[in-house]
């Protein structure tokens, strides 16, 4: 679930596209993670599926990076921001796991997508960064349309609902964290360090919430679960690396639409009127607020 905030300057257009292109398989490879969470979570506990994503993580992050690296590939300027750091996405992944098993993909992704809006206001009250009318405004207008997604009455239970604000809060904090990390720390370490954080964390947990899959089935999605996560945070990186963030966030929100599709291919869901104007509502906010940034840092 993170993209650290790389924004180089290319020097023509063609680098824009495959920017864009890695952040929409970036998001179809999340999407399909967080739909394949849910379907065997029938079967298996949260703890479980975080387990899987996080060994999968650590083990392919240090393959990928040992024979390169070697000792080196553990080299950082701050252990305690590289813990902290960890400890909030596995934290964030825990609750973000209990909320798939309770409410649907797509309205869960849509609350989610708040958090590039709860980032505004932590720069303004946190880093004392200017934060312009309009900006606010979206700030308003996104939770609006995430109360309308989890309102109650609606498709979604409210308790579950304001879990998922949670994971908006949490995230948002791993978000500034990254942020302030990215300037001495290396991208892949900082991936190494969440990874193997998230494992150790959900192995002192997964002791009193084994539960033996039953079929190959449910072993290959768990393991599923923990590739497509691995490979869509790998691709953000990559996207960001592309193109500036001002081009690559917008596509971000296309989340949204690959989560609706899965939950009605997987679970027959359809989110209902006020769900999909929430909806729409949260990704217009986030996309005019993306803009308004990337014009004022331009």
């Amino acid at each position: 679930m993170s993209h650290p905030p790389q924004q180089p300057q290319p020097s023509s257009r063609a680098w824009l596209q495959p920017g864009i292109l890695f952040a929409v398989l970036a998001m179809a490879s999340l999407s399909f993670s967080d739909a394949t969470s849910k379907w065997v979570m029938v079967s298996v506990t949260p703890v479980m599926v975080l387990w899987f994503r996080y060994a999968v993580q650590a083990v392919g992050t240090a393959v990928v990076l040992a024979p390169v690296r070697g000792r080196a590939m553990w080299r950082t300027h701050s252990l305690r921001w590289q813990l902290l750091r960890g400890l909030l996405m596995v934290s964030c992944s825990l609750l973000a796991f209990y909320c798939l098993q309770r409410m649907p993909v797509a309205e869960f992704t849509a609350t989610v997508m708040l958090t590039p809006l709860v980032l505004t206001a932590l720069a303004r009250f946190v880093m004392k960064e200017q934060v312009s009318p309009l900006r606010w405004l979206m700030v308003v207008g996104g939770l609006i349309g995430a109360l309308l997604v989890i309102r109650p009455g609606g498709q979604v239970d409210s308790s579950v609902g304001w879990m998922a604000l949670t994971v908006v809060v949490t995230y948002a904090v791993f978000q500034a964290v990254t942020s302030h990390m990215t300037r001495t720390e290396d991208p892949a370490v900082m991936q190494l360090y969440t990874g193997w954080v998230g494992w150790a964390v959900s192995t002192l947990l997964v002791f009193n919430a084994w539960v033996t899959p039953q079929s190959l089935t449910e072993w290959a999605l768990l393991l599923l679960v923990g590739l497509a996560a691995t490979l869509g945070q790998y691709l953000l990186i990559v996207a960001f690396s592309k193109a500036p963030a001002s081009v690559v966030s917008p596509f971000l929100y296309t989340g949204v639409a690959f989560s609706t599709v899965m939950g009605w291919w997987l679970f027959d869901h359809i989110p209902d009127a006020l769900a999909f104007t929430g909806m729409g509502l949260v990704v217009l906010c986030g996309v005019v607020a993306g803009r308004i940034k990337g014009a004022a840092q331009a």
